[in-house]
């Protein structure tokens, strides 16, 4: 038998190379932490329906459309009705709402697939910020955000949401997590799961628990073990929360997770 250490280990899961393994990385951001809890991505939001949802997608420029300088095609991954995940790439048609054509029951992910500009400094993949909702201008699921935070400015092409559903078939094994906060405004972070999802009557199994809680966090914070930190059965929704004790901070998350195939 040949030994394998940890390190060579997670890098060929990260290269393919391990059956029914893959790595997730997750990553969020909010900029306006209050005094009240508030989740960790930059709509402030991660969606949890009891039913899967029809969503629409449109951007605040009109330039991120079909034949624009900007985002010609976004792709939205999440989990379908069976809570099995899928990917579904949409074109744009700038500040007009398109239909995604697919329901979800969770979204964890956003970005620009296909743009009309080669992206620099001074010319990004879309032009203004992408929101996706439920249909009929309903609620806010994800945005891909402009760095100026307005609707339209510079894109940073990628969704910044620090929560995930584990899909149906698999197991997740939490590996490491990093929080940071903005300077001289220290921040109490909770980590939360709910497992059985899917069970939406009462009484309800789907208990949302707190599993790690951490106060008075004013730099940066990581946890990175041998072991796994947590252990998350299918159909688990897993996610950051936080709040401040006066005024408002950006607080950022970041997590990294091994996926396994049951």
């Amino acid at each position: 038998m040949t030994y394998i250490s940890n390190k060579d280990f997670y890098l060929e899961v990260s290269k393919g190379n391990v059956p029914k393994h893959s790595i997730v990385n997750k990553f969020g951001r909010n900029g306006a932490v209050g005094t009240s809890l508030a989740f960790i991505s930059i709509s402030g939001q991660y969606q949890s329906p009891i039913a899967a949802t029809s969503l629409e997608i449109l951007s605040g420029s009109t330039n991120d459309t079909s034949a624009g300088t900007g985002a010609r095609k976004v792709k939205v991954v999440g989990l379908d009705a069976s809570w099995n995940e899928i990917t579904v790439e949409v074109t744009m048609n700038g500040t007009t709402a398109v239909a995604l054509g697919t329901q979800f029951i969770r979204v964890y992910r956003m970005y620009v697939s296909e743009s009309g500009s080669y992206a620099t400094i001074s010319a990004p993949s879309h032009l203004g910020k992408i929101t996706l909702r439920t249909s009929g201008a309903g609620a806010t699921w994800c945005v891909i955000d402009t760095i100026e935070g307005t609707a339209t400015g510079f894109g940073i092409g990628q969704t910044q949401v620090a929560g995930y559903t584990i899909p149906n078939g698999y197991t997740g094994y939490l590996l490491s997590k990093t929080v940071t906060v903005e300077s001289a405004k220290p921040a109490s972070i909770y980590f939360f799961k709910r497992e059985n999802a899917d069970d939406v009557t009462t009484p309800y199994t789907g208990v949302m628990r707190l599993f790690e809680q951490n106060d008075g966090i004013a730099h940066p914070f990581n946890v990175n073990l041998k072991a796994p930190l947590q252990v998350f059965p299918a159909k688990t929704d897993v996610g950051f929360f936080a709040k401040v004790g006066t005024g408002t901070a950006s607080v950022s998350t970041e997590f990294q997770m091994l996926l396994i195939a049951n």
